[in-house]
Formats: C-alpha cells, sequence, structure tokens
C-alpha cells in the first residue's frame, strides 16, 4: 500500500474493475425490488461542467445506495442529441452536426467514466439514432390516426436568429429559450400535439404526485391556468360578426364600458381596416409584437393602446363600446378579448383614466357610496351590485350564479372553463432534428408515411447555410416522392420535431434500448416503470416534465403502458454557482471537471460538490473546501496505512466493551450508520458525510498502542474503519474500493449489504441533565440512563455549584423533564 492517496492510480483501475466485471449491467430479476434511478440526460455539448457533475453525483450516490440496500437498480444513461447548438456549431466550425455531435458523445462518455459513475452503458441511447427517432416517427402516426396530432395555420413565436418556430413554453421573458434573442410573432402552417386533450388529468394529477417539490407542482398548475367562468358575446356595432369574452366576473358586465382586444386577436386589424385608425393600429400591432410578453402582463407596466374605430355592444345595457387594442391582453389567455370594466379591474381603471373613457359603478362596499367621477383607484373587494337591472341591491358573490343562469337563458353567454395551455407546436424549419413522417399529394393532400416505411431518415449529404435556414427544402431527393395512397408524384414535410418530443419518452426507451419491432418492450417497460427517482433542474418544470406526463398518457391510451405517470419522485438540484453567478464561459468563471479530476480526483470533486450544499439548494463554489475535502480523504487514507496491519489480523468486536473511549467509539460507529441512512433517504446528503467526518474523528482518539495493541481496541477500529468505508462509499467510490481490499475484505464493496445499526448499542448508559434554579441554568451533571427522578433530585442537591445556590433556601418543589433538565425551585 501506497503511503500517500494518490487518485490518479487508484480511480482508472477501478473504473477497469466496474466495467470488466459488469457490475452496473441491470437485468429484470422478479422477486426483487426494483429501483430505476435517473438523471436529466445531457445535450453533447462537447465537455461535461460542473452543473453535470452536481447532478450527476446525486443521482450515483443514490443508485450506488440503493445497490447496497438489495434493490435491482436501473441506472442508465443518454445523449439528448438533436438540436439547434449542432447546427450552430456546423455553421461556425465548418463541420456537420452528426460528426459535431457524435465526436462530443465519445469525449463526454469518457469523461464521465472518469467520474466512476454507476451507469448501465449497455443501454446507453443517442436521441439522433435513427434507430430511436424511427420508434418517434410510429408514436406520431399514431396519434395522427387518433387526431393528436393535426395541421394548422396559427401565430406562432418566431425566433428570426434561430430561424424556427417556438412553443410558447419556449419563450421565456419575452425571448428565446435557447439563443435569449426577441420572439416575434409570425403566421405559418404547423404541426401540432393536442395536449389540451389531457389538460384535466393533467391538473387533476398533480395533487397526485406527491414526491414531487411543491414548486414544480405549483409552476406547473399555473401554465395550466385552469378558470371556471362565462364566454359572453358582444355583438359589433353596424358590422356582422361579435366579439366572445371570457370572464370569471359576470356580476361586472353592466359596468362594462370598453372592449380591448390583444394586438394578435384575428379581429385587430380588420376592425380598423379602412377607417383614419389604420395605420395607428397597424403600427401599433408590429411595436407591440416585439415587446417582452410578461412585461406586458405585468401589473407595473404602462398601459398603451388604440382605438381601432369600431364600437361593439354590451349586451345587457346596450351600451356602445369603444373597442381598443392594447398591449396588455395577450391572445393566451382567455380569447384575446377583455370587457373593461375600469370601475371594478385596477388595468382597466388606469387605462380608462388615460384615455378618457366612461366608467359605471356596479359594486358598491356596504359603508360607504362610490362616486366614479372621484375615484382614484378600482374597487375590486366584494359589495352590493347596483346599475345592475334585476341583479341590484344583491351581494355580488351570491348573484353570480344566478347572473350566470340568466345569461344562458337569454343567449347571452355560457358557463365554460378555460385554460391558459395551449396545444404543442412541434414544428421546427431546422434540418438537425427527427423528420416528421407526413407526405403531401396533390391529390390526396395530407398523407401518414407507411409504417413500413419507417424511419424516415434525415439526410446527412447537407450543407448548413450561413443563415441557419434549413437545407430541407431545397434537397430534391429528400422533399420528391411519391403518395404512398396513389402512387403519384409528392412531397415530404421538411419540418422536423421540436427535440423535447425526443425527450419526452426517452425513459421508456431506456427499459430496452435495443428492441428493433416497437419503440420498447411492454414486459420490460412493465417492470422497470415508472421511474422512481427523477433528477434535474428546476428550469424543466413546465417544458420537459409537463410534455413527459402528456406522453406518458398518450402511450398509456395507445396500449402502450399501463401507468399514468412517468416520474414518481422528483429532486430539481441548484446551480453550481462562482463569484456569485451561475458558472458560464461569458463570465470567466468556469471550473473545468476534467482539472479538477487531474488535481485533485473524482473522489474529492463528488466528495465538494456533495457536502458543500443540500442538493435542492445552489452550490457556491469554494476552491478551500475542494482542498478541504481531499484532505479528508487523505486523512482516510493514512489511518488505514497506519493501521493495516493492526486491521488484518483483527476480528469484529462481540461481547460487552469494557475500554470507554472503545466504548463510545464503538456507540458513534452505530449512531453514524443510523444518521448517515436516514440522511441520505432524504437526500441530506451534506450532513450524512458530515456525521461520517464526525466518526472519524472519534475514531482518531481510539488509545491504539501498535507495540502492544489491546485486542478490544482493535476490534472497534476495525468495525469502525470497515463501517466508514461502507458508509462512504456511495459517495467517493474509487478510495472504499481501494481500502476495502486493504483491510482485508473481499469482493467489490459495492456488492456488500449496507450497515444496519443496532439500536441497543444507542443506548446511552448515561445522559446529560441540565439543573436549573428558578429557571436559571446552574449547573450540569451526568447521571445513569434508567435513573428515577427521585435519583436524579438527589445527584442535583449534592452538587458543589447547586450547594452554593440552594443554601438557606426553603425548596418549594422539583420540576423534572425526562431525559433533558431539573428545575429546582426556592
Amino acid at each position: 500500500m501506497e503511503e500517500k492517496y494518490q487518485p490518479d492510480k487508484i480511480e482508472p483501475k477501478w473504473q477497469r474493475f466496474w466495467e470488466e466485471k459488469k457490475l452496473f449491467q441491470a437485468k429484470e430479476e422478479k422477486g426483487k425490488p426494483k429501483y430505476y434511478l435517473l438523471e436529466m440526460f445531457p445535450y453533447p455539448s462537447g465537455k461535461i461542467h460542473m452543473g453535470h457533475v452536481r447532478n450527476y453525483s446525486i443521482g450515483d450516490v443514490v443508485a450506488r445506495y440503493k445497490m447496497m440496500k438489495g434493490f435491482n437498480v436501473l441506472h442508465p444513461m443518454g445523449w439528448d442529441a438533436f438540436g439547434l447548438p449542432a447546427e450552430n456549431a456546423a455553421i461556425e466550425h465548418k463541420v456537420h452536426p452528426a460528426k459535431w455531435t457524435y465526436d462530443n458523445i465519445d469525449y463526454m462518455r469518457l469523461e464521465l467514466k472518469r467520474m466512476g459513475f454507476s451507469y448501465d452503458w449497455e443501454r446507453e441511447i443517442a436521441t439522433c439514432d435513427p434507430e430511436y427517432y424511427r420508434w418517434e416517427q410510429l408514436i406520431f402516426l399514431k396519434m395522427y390516426e387518433r387526431g393528436l396530432a393535426y395541421r394548422k395555420k396559427s401565430q406562432v413565436n418566431w425566433c428570426e436568429k434561430c430561424q424556427t418556430v417556438l412553443a410558447n413554453e419556449q419563450v421565456i421573458a419575452g425571448s428565446c429559450w435557447r439563443c435569449h434573442s426577441k420572439v416575434t410573432l409570425k403566421e405559418q402552417e404547423g404541426w401540432f400535439f393536442r395536449i389540451t386533450d389531457y389538460v384535466e388529468e393533467l391538473l387533476e394529477w398533480c395533487d397526485k404526485l406527491t414526491g414531487w417539490p411543491e414548486r414544480v407542482i405549483t409552476m406547473q398548475k399555473n401554465w395550466i391556468g385552469k378558470s371556471v367562468g362565462m364566454e359572453i358575446d358582444f355583438p359589433l356595432k353596424n358590422k356582422d360578426g361579435k366579439i366572445t369574452v371570457f370572464t370569471t366576473r359576470q356580476d361586472t358586465i353592466y359596468g362594462a364600458t370598453f372592449m380591448v382586444l390583444a394586438p394578435e386577436h384575428p379581429l385587430t386589424l380588420k376592425l380598423s381596416k379602412g377607417s383614419p385608425y389604420e395605420q395607428k393600429v397597424k403600427e401599433f400591432v408590429e411595436r407591440v409584437s416585439h415587446e417582452d410578453i410578461i412585461k406586458r402582463s405585468s401589473e407595473d407596466y404602462e398601459k398603451e393602446g388604440v382605438f381601432t374605430g369600431s364600437y361593439c355592444i354590451n349586451p345587457v345595457t346596450g351600451f356602445d363600446m369603444p373597442i381598443y387594442v392594447a398591449n396588455f391582453v395577450l391572445m393566451e389567455y382567455g380569447t384575446g378579448a377583455i370587457m373593461a370594466v375600469p370601475t371594478h379591474d385596477q388595468r382597466d381603471f388606469e387605462f380608462a383614466r388615460k384615455y378618457g373613457l366612461k366608467l359605471v359603478v356596479v359594486i358598491q362596499p356596504k359603508e360607504t357610496s362610490l362616486d366614479p367621477d372621484k375615484m382614484d383607484r378600482a374597487y375590486t373587494e366584494d359589495g352590493i351590485m347596483v346599475n345592475s337591472g334585476p341583479f341590484n341591491g344583491l351581494p355580488n358573490k351570491e348573484a353570480m350564479e344566478k347572473i350566470a343562469d340568466y345569461f344562458e337563458e337569454k343567449g347571452i353567454g355560457r358557463r365554460t372553463v378555460h385554460y391558459r395551455l395551449r396545444d404543442w407546436g412541434i414544428s421546427r424549419q431546422r434540418y438537425w432534428g427527427a423528420p416528421i413522417p407526413i407526405i403531401y399529394c396533390d391529390k390526396c393532400g395530407i398523407v401518414p408515411v407507411d409504417e413500413k416505411d419507417l424511419p424516415v431518415i434525415l439526410p446527412l449529404n447537407v450543407k448548413i447555410p450561413k443563415t441557419g435556414r434549413s437545407p430541407l427544402p431545397e434537397l430534391e431527393e429528400f422533399v420528391n416522392t411519391k403518395c404512398p395512397k396513389c402512387g403519384s408524384p409528392a412531397k415530404r414535410e421538411t419540418d422536423t420535431m421540436d427535440t423535447f418530443v425526443e425527450s419526452s419518452w426517452y425513459y421508456h426507451r431506456y427499459c430496452s434500448p435495443h428492441y428493433d419491432k416497437g419503440p420498447f418492450e411492454k414486459d420490460k417497460v412493465a417492470y422497470w416503470m415508472p421511474v422512481d427517482q427523477y433528477i434535474g433542474g428546476i428550469e424543466h418544470a413546465i417544458l420537459h416534465l409537463l410534455y413527459s406526463r402528456f406522453y406518458n398518457k398518450v402511450l398509456r391510451d395507445l396500449g402502450l403502458v399501463d401507468f399514468d405517470e412517468p416520474f414518481l419522485n422528483l429532486l430539481t438540484q441548484g446551480m453550481v454557482i462562482k463569484d456569485g453567478a451561475k458558472m458560464s464561459k461569458s463570465k470567466g468563471n468556469v471550473v473545468d471537471p476534467g482539472y479538477m479530476i487531474e488535481r485533485y480526483g473524482a473522489d474529492t470533486t463528488r466528495l465538494f460538490s456533495l457536502f458543500a450544499a443540500p442538493p435542492e439548494r445552489d452550490l457556491d463554489w469554494n476552491d478551500q473546501g475542494v482542498e478541504g475535502a481531499y484532505r479528508f480523504l487523505s486523512r482516510i487514507w493514512r489511518l488505514v496505512f497506519e493501521t493495516k496491519n493492526l486491521l488484518l489480523n483483527a476480528t469484529l468486536p462481540e461481547g460487552e466493551i469494557k475500554n470507554k473511549q472503545a466504548k463510545k467509539v464503538y456507540q458513534k460507529t452505530h449512531e453514524t450508520i443510523k444518521k448517515v441512512t436516514e440522511d441520505i433517504e432524504r437526500f441530506h446528503f451534506n450532513t450524512a458525510i458530515a456525521a461520517i467526518m464526525e466518526l472519524l474523528n472519534e475514531v482518531f482518539s481510539l488509545p491504539i498502542d501498535n507495540r502492544a495493541p489491546d485486542k478490544e481496541v482493535v476490534s472497534v477500529l476495525k468495525d469502525a474503519v470497515r463501517t466508514t468505508l461502507l458508509l462512504l462509499s456511495p459517495f467517493v467510490p474509487h478510495i472504499t474500493e481501494e481500502l476495502w481490499q486493504e483491510i482485508g475484505e473481499k469482493g467489490s464493496i459495492i456488492n456488500q449489504p449496507w450497515p444496519i445499526y443496532d439500536e441497543k448499542v444507542l443506548k446511552k448508559e448515561e445522559k446529560l441533565i441540565v439543573i436549573q434554579i428558578n429557571g436559571k441554568l446552574r449547573s450540569r451533571i451526568m447521571v445513569k440512563s434508567d435513573a428515577t427522578d427521585d435519583e436524579i433530585k438527589d445527584l442535583a442537591l449534592k452538587d458543589e455549584k447547586v450547594k452554593k445556590f440552594i443554601q438557606g433556601k426553603k425548596i418549594k418543589k422539583s420540576i423534572i423533564v425526562p431525559g433533558k433538565l431539573i428545575n429546582i425551585v426556592c
């Protein structure tokens, strides 16, 4: 055994051993509890970063721990390989996206293996492989058959820089989620998944995902955005047609004095056409289309609008309501039209005051009377209805259902439920993605590709234009084909699928990644799924996680799976930050994992990333902390080096331990087993590691004499060292494997059972009792664990410090809190 800890020698050795012995290769074993542990797979960008290291270290601890607890663990890895960065790199470096992607995969795979993660590499997948996306295309066809995949023209989010459409969920604060450039609106044909067919089930199951963070559940509920209310029709004045609004406040309709449309509303430009306001409306719509959507809906954003020149009629008052287009109305909420009630909505109030529009009070407070001319803000509380026809004098909340009944009876409106969630637009005008398996025939229209002709392979013989535009529409050998129905010349769809489609089902494919007769083997999916623990960033709370939930339900309804949700438990880890900011190349604060491995080893890198902060919190990178982690591992190494000969000849403790310090260490060992086990189960890795560090400190306190060793002390030493290695092995697997062999143990440490603590050992013979006199701390004493109240009182009164405070005083009573304190009242 080398005297100095040298991770560069031992880590490659054990990585080879694990691979040769196929220790992490998972197979279905009936009668053994399964555990599917999955971290969100990475995009092959070229190098792993510290965020990857932290995420995958968290998962690896759980996977190794569960293996030692007797579970049959599936812990796979793969690559989310399609997407824009590959195309951007192709343009920048003049290399094909496929070569760039596969070269990156090869390099990143080596980096992950150097970290010692317990992946089953036999199950590795890459989503850009035709053997993967052929089944995605098949699922698309099945969805098309059921009407769940459809094509329509719509206003879409367009990123000019990326030259592609974005789903609503991919627009973050008005910018592209990928390149951060401003997003504009554009009308275009595209393919959609009918996620809204599952909206109620998605919402209902939010409350059943008890293993998910409340924060993520709240974000998904808010994105689904269920609102119960009414749709009300407002006829256009002097024109055919109507404007339909959705409102949850039908009790205020008698106070609606103007109508406001979203710039994106289909009537906005039509209503101003041919009027003196046409140009102003056009300019306004164009300007607002470039504004941040999130800011437009915020309360403190300046409300702006222009008159369209048209009016609609309030169906209950007959009032001519001027129709405005305004920046604070969004098409994705409700119907994209708002009946404005300025006396009872603050945004409407500010807009009305700004543009001199009429105010009518329809809800009065019980105590006072509102004057619309003197109001300085909207009244938004409950009250009594006024100026509201047959509903005058009713409390507004009480009148809600009566008004709804009245509107439905008169044909003015109807009860309905609205959702913020819109169907998922999956068409992307980019090259590096899975082709959509559709053919367009002049005679037959839209025709799905025959299943026997799958996969529709993405051609590799292309060059990416500098503009980023997809080369597929100009690639004749790809575009030109024959209609599967009539055999006539036809054209292929040249859009590719949103890359979130690939990541919506990859966890199913891991269960049987080499299966060639379908997306996956049903019996293997039935064995492994659902995922027991999923780990990834909070930034995926809406996009990936919502889409995956939807996709799983579709697969269920297609008869491919028999469970409702894909992920039982979810952990969202925090970011890695340095110098007060998230690590990024642009900020110059990146720490290279490769450098960390070269200098300190993978175990030190893992240990620091797990010890520095709880998983759900941001980790603040600290060079001193890394040094500390390395010193801790070196200390363990030194302990084994210095006591190896004793450990090799020692036996484990049997019977009662008489040596006081040895007994203390033995007890501490069992306390640590309990603490670490409970902390790993709760993902409190930092406190688990701290407990092991405390145990090591106790071990160093043992009175060890190499010349004349005490057999009892050495047996406790062996037990403590052995336990320390077992408890540490999920966190730092290389050094623990090496030291396990050095102390004479056989086989891989990963195949050892997780240690079990003894409750009897945990029971201390003595306990600390605090002594208070009249509620003030005066002394402390040690008493036997089974001491009676009378014995505790007697010992307390004999304490020398206590005697000074009670001398000459009459003791009225003694109050004992079992196991904690005695309060003597004088």
